[in-house]
């Protein structure tokens, strides 16, 4: 059979059940038909929602139904013709929600006012709520709250409202005085009212951000502006458009390759241009590198899988060779490149500290979905703006593997990065969740040594024989006993005794954060 009837075979057998024809969003609605979904029994990911598949404008209410209002939160150009472009603070109508992660909806303000399209959902919030804020930056970390607030732009009493690190459940206020960041818990009563100072409390956070900012009556400065809020830090979309949520093979004729970004095991990845609008990294895989049916049927997962801290999958090309993986694009390339170019010039021991705890953020959800990556390296991790790591090529490195149950052996032939591989898989074949451990320890490893390569100065095979004999890397110059005691509890002989990434994320996570002293104690005043 040749390649293209044996990727169209497949193709078909995949995405068989999910070919429901997309409607624009002012097409008439077809009749409604039973769309029940066939799940395997033995399967522990689920499919995705038939409710992502696009519906057309609901036809106008017979009773008076309450405008649902939405603020955006961020910008957004449209992709499609059937998009709707809004700006920072529009106000718009939700019609229809039912599409799942994208919406049609109607701008009621704006460059697009009275006119309707699809809109991702996660760039609007209701209005009056606290998502709604200008200052509400939920799922910021102390660092990088610092960080922006000293930004350019941010004037003196420049502030944000943030889920607190430390304590899960509250919030914290970050606010710029004099060219530092100053921290404050937003505690509560018994009652639901929260405060600043104890003799000061507030029915709401809006209530007590409106009155700081007519006056400072306790905290370092009276509050200004919110903190700019920079266009990069806007959410991925899920999926590149509506359309392609479930129906995710595009036509190759929509992707433009621009400059090449890198090479690997599997191929090569450049930058690219969907639609000539979206900006994208294609990766191209080596012709017959991998067999169609393995790799369709993993990206159906990997296409479920869904993390701030994994790298996305969009799509595919696979009508033909090379296959195109399509993800969105990380400009800083990999964590590897983007450390041995550093060297420690800019990064300091926090910003490395935060990248580990990223990646380990990203591993934890694979865990929890029990799912193996096979290939963590730094070189398999992707930097954005500001530092920002996502896990990349989940999912790849099984494609040349066979499955039983949770344990993965390597095919004949097949190349295993050694020095990353932990022994069981090295020896017996075996990986686990606990062999991505011993591989996050190597890469911790490769953070702290701003991209060293792990056993210096050993070949394959020497380091193999040093570890057998029981032994482990040393602690690298500057790098705190704290982190290289992680790396050798990720290197643990028995697999079994080793941390789970959960773990991993809180030590990181909380390594700055158990010390509370950098928040001022407003009750002093």
């Amino acid at each position: 059979m040749d390649i293209h009837k044996k990727f169209s075979s497949c193709w078909q057998r995949v995405v068989e059940s999910c070919c429901s024809k997309r409607l624009k969003p002012n097409e008439p609605e077809p009749e409604k038909q039973d769309t029940g979904v066939n799940i395997d029994p033995g399967s522990t990911h689920q499919p995705e929602p038939t409710s992502a598949i696009s519906r057309p404008l609901p036809p106008t209410p017979v009773a008076v139904q309450p405008v649902q209002r939405y603020i955006a939160l961020f910008d957004y150009s449209a992709r499609t013709e059937e998009d709707l472009s809004f700006n920072t603070g529009d106000i718009l109508e939700a019609l229809d929600k039912s599409p799942g992660e994208w919406w049609i909806a109607r701008a009621l303000t704006g460059v697009s006012a009275s006119q309707q399209g699809y809109i991702p959902a996660n760039y609007v919030a209701p209005v009056e709520s606290i998502d709604a804020e200008p200052w509400y930056f939920p799922d910021t970390k102390r660092q990088d709250a610092e960080r922006m607030l000293l930004a350019e732009g941010n004037d003196q009493g420049a502030f944000l409202i943030r889920n607190s690190e430390s304590l899960k459940g509250e919030l914290s206020l970050s606010v710029l005085d004099k060219g530092k960041v100053k921290h404050y818990k937003l505690q509560k009563l018994e009652n639901g009212y929260v405060y600043v100072s104890k003799t000061k409390p507030f029915a709401t956070i809006k209530e007590l951000v409106d009155y700081y900012t007519e006056q400072a009556n306790g905290l370092c400065v009276r509050l200004g502006e919110p903190c700019k809020k920079m266009q990069m830090e806007a959410p991925q979309t899920y999926g590149l458009s509506y359309n392609t949520v479930d129906l995710w093979e595009i036509e190759r004729q929509s992707i433009e390759l621009k400059r090449k970004l890198g090479a690997g095991q599997f191929g090569e990845v450049h930058e690219g241009l969907w639609n000539g609008t979206t900006s994208v990294a294609v990766k191209t895989l080596k012709p017959g590198s991998m067999d169609p049916i393995d790799f369709l049927q993993e990206a159906q997962i990997m296409k479920k899988l869904r993390h701030p801290k994994l790298i996305q999958l969009y799509a595919v090309c696979t009508t033909e060779e090379p296959i195109y993986i399509i993800t969105e694009l990380m400009k800083n390339g990999s964590l590897l490149e983007y450390l041995q170019k550093d060297r420690g010039t800019t990064l300091q021991i926090t910003d490395q500290i935060e990248m580990a705890a990223q990646v380990a953020a990203g591993m934890a959800y694979l865990e929890s979905q029990n799912y193996i990556h096979r290939d963590l390296a730094a070189r398999n991790v992707l930097v954005g703006e500001n530092n920002i790591c996502k896990v990349a090529d989940f999912g790849l490195a099984r494609v040349f593997m066979k499955e039983n149950e949770n344990v993965y052996e390597a095919k004949e032939g097949c190349k295993l990065p050694v020095k990353w591989t932990a022994p069981e898989a090295l020896h017996e074949n075996r990986f686990t969740i606990k062999s991505d451990v011993w591989s996050f320890g190597i890469l911790l490893y490769e953070i702290m040594t701003f991209g060293q390569t792990p056993y210096p100065g050993m070949s394959n095979m020497q380091a193999v024989q040093w570890l057998a004999k029981g032994r482990r890397m040393s602690c690298p110059p500057n790098c705190p006993t704290v982190l290289h005691k992680i790396m050798m509890n990720c290197w643990k002989e028995n697999e079994q005794v080793r941390p789970t990434f959960e773990t991993l994320q809180w030590q990181l996570e909380d390594y700055f954060d158990l010390d509370t002293s950098s928040y001022d104690d407003s009750t002093r005043y």
